[in-house]
């Protein structure tokens, strides 16, 4: 007999199913890694499909976390290496993280309640762990240092800039504090140390279309629709040929900032990618960093109501001395 159709929709809910929460702790602030088993496939065992799916780990080395019992399941009893393939089923482990070199600055807290914080960020430190920078971000030292496990980031700021990143306490309002940023009802200053130039007029709004392109370094400004908004004001110079610039984006495309001044032909001091692309520094160079800063950081808090207004008290060095910046 036929066997009966399956409700429109089935397949689809059953994928969406609610992961069940890590009987893993974090480790070193950075979350077990965790996999669902796919519901199509031919695969014996979990350990087969494992070996396939994590073939960049390197030959031997799923089999060995199965013999050492470092792969767990819901209930967080290490999953045997010959048990049967579960459709659906998630399992997890820590991966073993490369060592980085320490960023020898601190996040500095600004603010702290039941629902957010917000740190000042130093440079050269991640925001988020992402590629190569994992535990050396500020979210994952804040879990640790601040022993909030559950902490998010609502946005992020690029490991070079240093300044304000809003983080959630409570994983449920993360999404309310996320659209504050993508509904752009955030008002953001940022504060650049770039070369004076007295033929640039300014102020002025800068308005120009940014491509991105997965493995390429360097954003470029292309024809098209504007996507990328900024407006830039001179508020000081000074003999020596820098100056001072308030840059107030309404938009959040990647280097927007760096982008836009490069292209007003007054690149951002100690910009690696502006105009041009420099040679990598060895790991642990901290001399230089890039002279932007995210320096306000006001909105209305959608879960309280409550009226916000931060400032980072971060200063940028080649404005103070240039040459202690230059390494002169």
């Amino acid at each position: 007999p036929a066997r009966p159709a399956r409700p429109v929709g089935f397949l689809v809910m059953r994928r969406r199913t609610q992961p069940p929460p890590s009987p893993l702790p974090q480790r070193d602030g950075i979350d077990a890694a965790r996999v669902r088993l796919p519901f199509e496939g031919t695969w014996a065992t979990v350990r087969e499909h494992l070996v396939q799916r994590l073939a960049a780990a390197g030959p031997g080395v799923v089999a060995g976390m199965f013999d050492a019992g470092l792969i767990v399941g819901a209930d967080g009893a290490p999953v045997r290496a010959d048990a049967p393939y579960e459709p659906g089923m998630f399992v997890w482990f820590h991966r073993e993280l490369r060592a980085e070199t320490a960023v020898p600055f601190p996040v500095k807290v600004v603010h702290r309640d039941a629902h957010i914080v917000v740190a000042d960020k130093p440079h050269f430190l991640a925001t988020t762990p992402r590629g190569s920078h994992v535990t050396q971000t500020a979210l994952a030292r804040l879990r640790t240092e601040l022993d909030l496990p559950s902490l998010g980031a609502a946005h992020r700021l690029d490991r070079l800039t240093a300044g304000l990143v809003l983080f959630t306490v409570r994983p449920r309002e993360r999404g309310a504090y996320q659209a504050l940023f993508r509904d752009r009802r955030v008002h953001k200053e940022y504060e650049a140390v770039a070369p004076y130039e007295a033929a640039l007029a300014l102020p002025r709004t800068v308005r120009s279309r940014i491509l991105k392109e997965r493995g390429v370094l360097a954003a470029r400004e292309i024809d098209g629709e504007p996507n990328a908004v900024t407006r830039v004001e001179l508020t000081e110079h000074r003999a020596d040929g820098l100056g001072r610039y308030r840059l107030l984006p309404t938009t959040g495309q990647t280097h927007q900032l760096r982008v836009h001044l490069n292209a007003l032909g007054v690149p951002i001091l100690g910009d690696p990618l502006y105009p041009q692309v420099a040679a990598p520094v060895p790991a642990g160079d901290f001399r230089r960093p890039l002279q932007l800063l995210a320096r306000t950081l006001e909105f209305t808090d959608p879960v309280t109501g409550a009226a916000h207004r931060f400032r980072s008290t971060r200063t940028l060095g080649a404005w103070d001395s240039y040459r202690d910046w230059a390494g002169q």
